[in-house]
């Protein structure tokens, strides 16, 4: 994506966006196992080393959240990037998201899931708030060529650009949801152009396809386009499939800036543009609520994950036979080690229609495929009672599934 936005997408702002819920868990592992790790390396080494001379050249400055849970540790990468590069950059750092020095306060007040309304864990491993844009374009009002961010709303790296450059206030409601609105359809990356769009077939040249640029104005209005020459396709179909990505309530979109309303969005396909382009108008904003969401991880036990190709007559329930006899197998032995039981298992036999639940057909001869992969995850408080289960999925263990491989991680559950 860098070079082809870079080389062809004539910017003032390139913006990353690295994080999801499981990968602020991935960092605080990393960081766990090193005190200058906690951030995405891939930003230093692959995204900006290899072509920092020509962003400075360029005069591109770049905002992004790879900071992780280590944000001053990223900078400090990227500064020995500048060094070594011999170029000159002003790198900010925005913090403030870290929140573990509040954990028994937050504990102490109540704090539930929101979303299982499960008590405060115990373990906390890490905790963050998702900030706002206005750090950021505070950093780029004194001069930034460079953010890093922690945990931030990945629609802030585009909204803090666009009031840095706009001088928009803080009760520009309309123009505050207008920036979130480009900052969220381009937040990850190529879904916006043809990436997961569910009418696939229609999409040319995925393996060159094109990255998403906003052109945007101060009245709020902008123009979604792709570098020339790439692949991918820009539509009303791709933009509005991203538009209700992870949107919850269209007329309550919750964020630190202000609560976004999408529902009268219009988009608008433009002809002429090659690649495609849409214009994105309609947006209004409500002043933002008084609350933060946080993201907190914890230890919760240890998971593993199976995948077995199996062939012949009647692949499925050979497939579904085969997963039930190795979690049977598990059991005993665990029974004769005094282990508890799984905290959880899931069987899906890919191929028999299991992943759509209770949409799944069945087969139109009423034999059912012959071909079949099983799928089987287990999870457990105990690592020696997983690495159970992986030893005895190898083909010596099982005698009836060969090539069954395992995948063993001691990764904390979001």
């Amino acid at each position: 994506a860098v070079p082809q936005l870079l080389y062809g997408g004539k910017l003032d702002f390139l913006v990353f966006d690295y994080l999801s819920e499981i990968t602020m868990s991935l960092l605080t592992a990393a960081r766990a196992r090193a005190p200058d790790l906690g951030y995405t390396p891939d930003f230093v080494s692959t995204a900006m080393a290899p072509y920092i001379k020509d962003i400075h050249r360029k005069g591109v400055r770049v905002i992004s959240n790879a900071g992780g849970i280590n944000p001053l540790a990223c900078a400090a990468a990227l500064q020995e990037v500048a060094k070594k590069a011999d170029v000159d950059l002003k790198i900010a750092v925005v913090a403030g998201d870290d929140l573990m020095t509040e954990k028994e306060n937050l504990k102490g007040a109540g704090i539930t899931d929101l979303e299982s309304g499960k008590q405060f864990p115990e373990n906390i491993h890490s905790m963050n708030v998702y900030l706002g844009a206005r750090p950021i374009s505070r950093a780029l009002d004194l001069g930034a060529d460079i953010v890093v961010t922690g945990r931030c709303v990945d629609s802030g790296i585009v909204l803090g650009p666009l009031i840095h450059s706009f001088g928009w206030n803080r009760d520009d409601y309309d123009l505050l949801a207008a920036g979130s609105l480009a900052g969220h359809l381009i937040e990850c990356g190529a879904q916006c152009t043809g990436g997961i769009f569910t009418d696939w077939h229609a999409v040319p040249d995925w393996h060159n396809i094109g990255f998403p640029i906003v052109e945007c104005s101060s009245e709020g209005d902008f123009i979604l386009s792709k570098p020339p020459d790439t692949g991918g396709l820009i539509s009303f179909g791709t933009v509005a499939e991203q538009l209700v990505y992870e949107l919850g309530n269209p007329q309550r979109y919750l964020l630190p800036d202000v609560t976004c309303d999408f529902s009268q969005v219009s988009i608008t396909e433009i002809p002429g543009f090659d690649g495609g382009a849409v214009k994105v108008h309609g947006a209004k904003g409500l002043p933002p609520s008084t609350f933060y969401k946080v993201n907190a991880t914890y230890l919760d036990g240890f998971r593993a994950t199976a995948v077995c190709p199996v062939g012949g007559p009647k692949a499925v329930q050979k497939g579904r036979r085969t997963a039930e006899s190795i979690l049977q197998r598990t059991r005993l032995i665990f029974n004769q080690l005094g282990y508890e039981d799984y905290s959880a298992v899931n069987i899906q036999v890919l191929g028999s229609e299991d992943t759509y639940g209770p949409h799944a057909r069945g087969s139109i001869d009423g034999q059912g495929p012959r071909e079949a992969v099983i799928w089987l995850a287990v999870h457990h408080k105990q690592k020696e009672a997983v690495e159970i289960f992986s030893r005895e999925i190898a083909p010596a263990g099982t005698g009836m599934a060969p090539g069954l491989t395992g995948i063993v991680g001691g990764r904390p559950r979001v």
